[in-house]
C-alpha cells in the first residue's frame, strides 16, 4: 500500500529579496508545504490586514509590529528566520542648507518619522538615546500615518503632521530638524545625521552581537501547535532559500541569522528600546516570543 503526502497550501507575505527569490521562484521546493504568495509589491504595505485581520497564515512582519501585536494577542508566534536586516544609523537624515546638526542636538527638536511604530525608528532612537544622549521625551516626533496596531495609541509627546504635507518637504522646508526617511535618501540635497553611517553601523554590530534585525518571520500560532511538521518544512526552505546567497564577509554583519540564539542579542535590545519608548507595555523574554515549536528551530 502506498501513502501520498497532502501539500498544504498557505496564504504567504513575502517580499522579493536576495535570500527569498529562490524560494518565490519556485527553485526550492517541497512535497509538504506550499505558497500562495500575496501579490503585494511592498510588503510593509499589508502588515496592517496581517495584525489587524489575521490574514495571513504565515508571512514576514516588522519586529517591532510582531512585539505590539505579541502585546495585544495577535494570533501569531515568531519563527526565528530574520529575512530583512541591516544597519540603520544611515536612514536618519538633515538638511544642511538650514545649518548645521548632529545627532547629540536634537534634544528639543523636531524630527519627522512616518509612523511613530516603525521598526527603523525604534531603532534609530534607541541609538539616539544610548550612543548620542538624546532625551527621546523631549523631541517632538512628528508622525504622517498611523500604526499598524490599531489598539496603539502614540504617547503625547508624538503629533501628527498637517493634512497634505509630506516628511520629505517638511524636512526640505525646515518644518522638521531631521527625519528618519528609510533605506536610500529621498532627495539629494539631504544629508545623513551620522557622519560615516556604514562605520558606525559595523561598529555598532561589532558591539551588540550582529546588525539590527528589521524583520523576522511569523505564523499562525494554531498552525504551529497543529502541524509542527509544517513550521519545521518552512523553516527549512526559507534555509536554503537563503543558502543561495553569497554570505557576508562576517558573521556580525549577516543580515540574515537564523535560529533562536543566532538573534538573541538583536531582539533583547529590541525588546528593551521598545519599552522605554512605549511602544509595549511590558518587557518580554526573548523565549515568550516563540512557542515550544518555533523556540526549538535551529
Amino acid at each position: 500500500m502506498t501513502s501520498t503526502i497532502e501539500n498544504t497550501k498557505l496564504h504567504t507575505l513575502l517580499g522579493d529579496y536576495p535570500n527569498t527569490m529562490a524560494l518565490k521562484k519556485g527553485e526550492v521546493t517541497s512535497s509538504l508545504v506550499s505558497f500562495d504568495f500575496a501579490n503585494v509589491k511592498v510588503a510593509n504595505t499589508a502588515f496592517k490586514p496581517l495584525v489587524r485581520e489575521a490574514k495571513f497564515d504565515v508571512g514576514e512582519l516588522a519586529i517591532v509590529t510582531y512585539l505590539q501585536a505579541k502585546d495585544y494577542g495577535k494570533p501569531y508566534v515568531l519563527i526565528p528566520a530574520t529575512v530583512l536586516g541591516r544597519g540603520q544609523h544611515h536612514t536618519i537624515a538633515y538638511n544642511p542648507q538650514c545649518g548645521a546638526l548632529g545627532a547629540h542636538d536634537l534634544t528639543g527638536k523636531r524630527v519627522g518619522v512616518r509612523a511613530y511604530t516603525q521598526t527603523t525608528g525604534a531603532w534609530v532612537r534607541g541609538f539616539l538615546s544610548d550612543d548620542y544622549g538624546v532625551d527621546l521625551t523631549k523631541v517632538q516626533w512628528v508622525t504622517f500615518e498611523d500604526p499598524h496596531l490599531a489598539e496603539f495609541k502614540d504617547p503625547d509627546f508624538v503629533v501628527r503632521a498637517p493634512g497634505g504635507t509630506t516628511l520629505v518637504q517638511m524636512l526640505l522646508d525646515g518644518e522638521l530638524d531631521a527625519a528618519i526617511v528609510g533605506d536610500q535618501l529621498p532627495d539629494r540635497r539631504l544629508a545623513p545625521l551620522i557622519p560615516s553611517a556604514d562605520a558606525a553601523a559595523q561598529e555598532w554590530a561589532k558591539r551588540h552581537g550582529g546588525l539590527p534585525i528589521n524583520r523576522m518571520m511569523v505564523i499562525r500560532n494554531t498552525i504551529s501547535k497543529s502541524r509542527p511538521d509544517l513550521v519545521n518544512e518552512i523553516y527549512r526552505m526559507l534555509r536554503a532559500s537563503r543558502r543561495m546567497v553569497p554570505p557576508p564577509a562576517g558573521s556580525l554583519v549577516d543580515p540574515w541569522r537564523f535560529g533562536v540564539e543566532a538573534n538573541r542579542g538583536s531582539l533583547e535590545i529590541i525588546i528593551d528600546y521598545s519599552f522605554r519608548q512605549k511602544l509595549i507595555s511590558r518587557m518580554f523574554s526573548v523565549d515568550e516570543l516563540f512557542d515550544d515549536c518555533t523556540r526549538a528551530l535551529g
